[in-house]
């Protein structure tokens, strides 16, 4: 039996009473807001974090800030944590619904050694060794960040590193040269296992073919960080006003004003941290950046011991497939285990019970014993993709303090962490420290720029996202 939690408007938020019921069909493309007091979409990371701690209520007038962060997700909270920290400015946060309503409380909880979606090799290829090599140490500086983030945050934290699982023979060429550039250039200990290893020593993953195992890799319970952020900036004097959404933004003589429904916040700087959730008329730098992309997420009844040992988890690793259309999974503390993937193309399908169904299929590829099992959880959510795969943490227009960080591809859990402290420094006039090409450059248009750059053609984006995931399709099952 499969529970569809979210088709099924089932209800896991105790103050869920006193907010708009949540939309599941959003769509950043389509709405002109994520809505306004929203209840959270009801994933197993809010159906088990507790009761969300106190925020600062609506805007209920006009006010005025120094810094204005939009968005109160992993990135918005630790930008206004690190410039409370390290530069005493006290930020203002503006959130539409719920804090970490969006991609903060919907992805996999998996922080990777990552900050988009090319590998260290595409980045070679991108910009040359040297700026990779400078790449590859943001990366690492960001999972310090992080680790010294959630230090005293109890978000359940999985260590051991990512075993990144190839699905077919075929792929562990493609790996064991990957894994060998990682440790000759970049000195990073990634390892290739066999397909015996993988089974016998990790899991019992039956499409496993071999794995390249890298040291860098934390499972999180994505609610429990999200909250513990919010507890952290609120402690260090920071407000985070909910059910605030920015209807629009003026900017005149230095000053930025940002309407929401109940009062327009004055800001001398604004950090826009708003992810897959960022709607097309947010602000004239952002619109058309971003390719929005659903994901989506189930999460089993807990395993009983002898699935446990049919499906032989021995490890509590995160865990990818090598599909481009790939899967994220792992085993829970609780001993259910979460599958994820890519979703419907709109927010208008999103709901349909097939592409809960297709990760049912899935998983049930990967862990026979499993098929049939109950299905607790079911969600889905957008990932902030951008158009060349690459993050970027800028200030578009050098004549506005306004800013961004955004565009993670689905590597937002750890890194969102270091953009909030790069957006922070933008902010309080650091930016001579970023010297690698996401700080230096706009998230890119499409490449048919003079079609997508007007809202009109926008939907035909998705029109060559299905043919690309039909071509995804082919190439990771067939070719």
């Amino acid at each position: 039996m499969s529970i569809n939690v979210e088709a099924t408007g089932l209800n896991l938020n105790p103050n869920a009473a006193t907010r708009d019921p949540y939309n599941p069909q959003y769509d950043p493309l389509v709405h002109t807001t994520p809505g306004k007091g929203q209840d959270y979409a009801p994933t197993y990371w809010i159906g088990t974090a507790g009761e969300a701690p106190e925020d600062d209520g609506p805007v209920m007038g006009d006010m005025s800030a120094d810094v204005v962060i939009v968005g109160s997700g992993y990135t918005g909270l630790c930008a206004a944590i690190y410039l409370a920290e390290h530069y005493g400015i006290k930020a203002t946060v503006l959130e539409a619904n719920q804090t970490s309503w969006g991609c903060s409380t919907r992805n996999g909880g998996q922080a990777q050694c990552a900050s988009g979606r090319l590998k260290r090799s595409q980045w070679i290829e991108r910009w040359g060794e040297e700026t990779a090599l400078k790449m590859h140490q943001e990366c690492l500086d960001g999972m310090q960040t992080f680790k010294d983030l959630i230090k005293d945050i109890d978000c359940e934290p999985q260590f051991g590193g990512h075993l990144y699982i190839a699905h077919r023979d075929k792929i562990m060429p493609t790996l064991e040269k990957e894994a060998k550039l990682l440790r000759t250039k970049f000195n990073y200990d990634a390892q290739i296992l066999d397909t015996d290893t993988v089974k016998n020593l990790y899991v019992g993953d039956a499409e496993a073919a071999g794995a390249m195992h890298e040291p860098e890799g934390i499972g999180i319970h994505a609610g429990k960080l999200a909250f513990g952020y919010l507890k952290k900036a609120r402690a260090l004097g920071v407000k985070v006003h909910t059910s605030s959404p920015v209807l629009g933004i003026e900017s005149r003589n230095g000053k930025h004003y940002l309407r929401t429904p109940k009062g327009t916040v004055e800001a001398r700087s604004v950090g826009l941290a708003t992810g897959g959730y960022t709607s097309q008329n947010l602000h004239a730098q952002t619109k058309n950046r971003l390719l929005p992309v659903l994901s989506n997420s189930i999460v089993t009844r807990p395993l009983t011991q002898d699935e446990l040992d049919a499906c032989n988890f021995k490890t509590t690793r995160v865990l990818t497939d090598t599909r481009v259309l790939r899967h994220y999974y792992r085993l829970l503390p609780d001993n259910r285990v979460q599958i994820g993937s890519r979703s419907a193309i709109s927010g208008r399908h999103a709901p349909k019970g097939k592409y809960q169904q297709f990760l049912e299929n899935d998983l049930a590829k990967k862990f026979p014993a499993l098929n049939g099992i109950d299905i607790d959880y079911s969600w889905w959510g957008w990932v902030d993709v951008s158009h060349d795969m690459m993050p970027r943490i800028y200030r578009p227009d050098p004549k506005q303090t306004i800013y961004y960080a955004m565009g993670y591809g689905g590597n937002g859990v750890m890194y969102s962490a270091q953009a909030g402290k790069r957006l922070a420094q933008w902010i309080a006039g650091e930016e001579t420290q970023l010297d690698l090409p996401i700080f230096q450059s706009k998230l890119p248009f499409p490449n048919v720029r003079e079609v997508v750059e007007s809202e009109v053609f926008a939907p035909f984006r998705r029109i060559g996202q299905r043919f690309l995931y039909n071509w995804y399709h082919l190439k990771d099952e067939v070719l």
